[in-house]
């Protein structure tokens, strides 16, 4: 059975247009209409079509206005912009919103044809070679998967499933080549979580070859060697994955070249309080604890868990005998990002800067906390557009490209990552049980050992214990810890959100990058 490809045609004035939507439709294609962008987005919120055409000059919200919301609700949709204006402003600012056609008013049939057969040969050649090619690389995929016993294995197994899930998007292939994939990936964090169960132990106590650059040494080895004479800044988007990287590369290679790229591993728990200090300190918790007392704040503590960080980071530079003037800034609000906003030039007054971007920790959380979120990132490729959608429009975009003009080099890493949760596991604990969904610490844990790595003795993996007989369990895969009293709504509250501090690709394999000035 053939598909029909479905059209959405915006326009307030469509009644006009009954002999165009007629053509098409003998033609075998099937409109649907909307005389509003309000009546646009509930169509599109109920169904997905193949593309859209798109009235620039609609009284209320404008095409152009309607445009930012599609590219946030379905980016890949293919958008065609129908106006009556010729000004050169509306082009740019179309085009430059990556839309694949625009067509001057009046248009006639065939116009409208031609556009359409143009975008969907397009999208079905490019669809059928990405569907072809992974077809023929699955074999190969899920071998690699059985087979990786090293660190490196994974970081390559992990950057081919990225790269097919952002091809997959991008071809607009089908609903069950997607789900083919996820299964894949599925497996793939199965089989991560085995390797990860086996030897997390090791690297911390016996060495050897196979050993990844951990939380406290990926600023050592990585950045340090590269302070010199130019300024640089190191910039920490908080809960950054791979994949969200991946979709914000193309934003940051507009004015930086990308001279390293690499993967690091987040220490467990992948969560704020142990892997950002650890990222600050060079040093794994207990040690911070032992060490740095007054920097460290208990589990059961108030306040803020990472408030040290400037500190912790400042000696963590003199250990090195690196000496210089630092600025440490922190975008966690409005108010923050706006005091950023408003004077970039604060980041050329130093040799070294280092800026803390929360935002993609705020979304992650506010995805849990908010249904519009919740709509609006339902999905992984939801979430990665979304992420996209606010890296563009924001203060951190625009300090980017005035940090470039002013030939600042940058050093661009995270603390962990986060994955999307669906499966609940049973536990119980006292009151005094930390309260994260990904990771428990508490004495007297009760729990079904298959489903969770067990961490009984705390020092041997830098992780404090808070009392005599505290360990830590940490869930894996898509799996979230769930107390059996008040389950059900318990359950059905946090499935489907993207949490952090547990065992996962997404998680715990996280990007640490160094650009250069395209012109430098």
């Amino acid at each position: 059975m053939q598909y029909t490809i479905e059209i959405l045609w915006i326009d307030d004035e469509i009644e006009f247009l009954k002999s165009h939507i007629l053509f098409l439709e003998n033609k075998g294609y099937k409109v649907l209409t909307a005389n509003n962008a309000i009546d646009a987005l509930e169509i599109l919120e109920k169904k997905r079509v193949d593309v859209i055409f798109l009235d620039e000059n609609m009284p209320g919200m404008t095409g152009l206005e309607m445009l930012q919301q599609l590219k946030l609700l379905m980016n890949e949709t293919p958008v065609v912009m129908i106006t009556k204006s010729e000004e050169e402003q509306i082009m740019e600012t179309a085009l430059g919103s990556n839309i694949r056609d625009y067509l001057i008013k009046p248009v006639n049939p065939n116009q409208i044809l031609l556009s359409l057969k143009k975008i969907i040969e397009q999208q079905k050649l490019l669809s059928q070679k990405t569907l072809t090619d992974y077809q023929q690389t699955f074999r190969e995929l899920g071998n690699d998967i059985y087979e990786a016993n090293t660190f490196n294995d994974w970081v390559e197994v992990y950057k081919r499933l990225t790269f097919w899930e952002n091809a997959l998007q991008s071809s607009g292939a089908s609903a069950q080549m997607h789900q083919v994939l996820q299964m894949q990936k599925e497996t793939a964090n199965n089989e991560f979580a085995k390797y990860v169960k086996k030897n997390y132990l090791h690297w911390f106590t016996s060495g050897g070859n196979d050993l990844p650059i951990l939380s406290p040494q990926v600023l050592k080895k990585l950045f340090f060697p590269l302070l010199g004479t130019q300024k640089m800044v190191l910039l920490v988007i908080d809960n950054l994955r791979y994949d969200q990287w991946i979709a914000l590369k193309p934003y940051f290679q507009k004015f930086y070249k990308v001279e390293q790229e690499n993967i690091y591993c987040s220490i467990l728990p992948t969560a704020t309080q142990y892997a950002r200090n650890a990222l600050f300190s060079g040093l794994m918790p207990e040690a911070i604890r032992k060490l740095k007392p007054e920097l460290w704040r208990d589990e059961n503590e108030d306040g803020l868990k990472n408030e040290f960080e400037h500190e912790l980071f400042k000696q963590y530079l003199t250990r090195n005998g690196i000496n210089t003037s630092i600025l440490f800034e922190k975008a966690s609000n409005l108010k923050n990002v706006k005091k950023i906003d408003e004077n970039p030039k604060r980041f050329l007054q130093h040799p070294l800067s280092v800026l803390v971007f929360n935002f993609v920790d705020i979304l992650s959380h506010a995805r849990t906390d908010v249904d519009v979120v919740k709509e609006l990132a339902s999905t992984e490729p939801a979430y990665r557009n979304l992420t996209r959608q606010w890296y563009e429009h924001s203060a951190l975009n625009n300090l980017v490209e005035f940090l470039a003009q002013n030939g600042v080099h940058l050093f661009l890493t995270t603390d962990h990552g986060s994955i999307k949760v669906s499966n609940p596991v049973k536990i119980v604990g006292d009151r005094n049980t930390s309260t994260n969904l990904r990771y428990k610490y508490g004495k007297n844990l009760s729990y079904e050992s298959s489903d969770v790595f067990e961490i009984t003795q705390p020092e041997e993996v830098g992780l404090p214990r808070f009392n005599v007989s505290g360990s830590y369990v940490f869930a894996s895969k898509n799996q979230f810890f769930a107390y059996p009293n008040n389950y059900n709504h318990y359950v059905n509250y946090y499935k489907d959100t993207f949490q952090h501090g547990g065992i996962s690709l997404e998680e715990m394999l996280i990007p640490a990058v160094y650009l250069k000035p395209i012109d430098s």
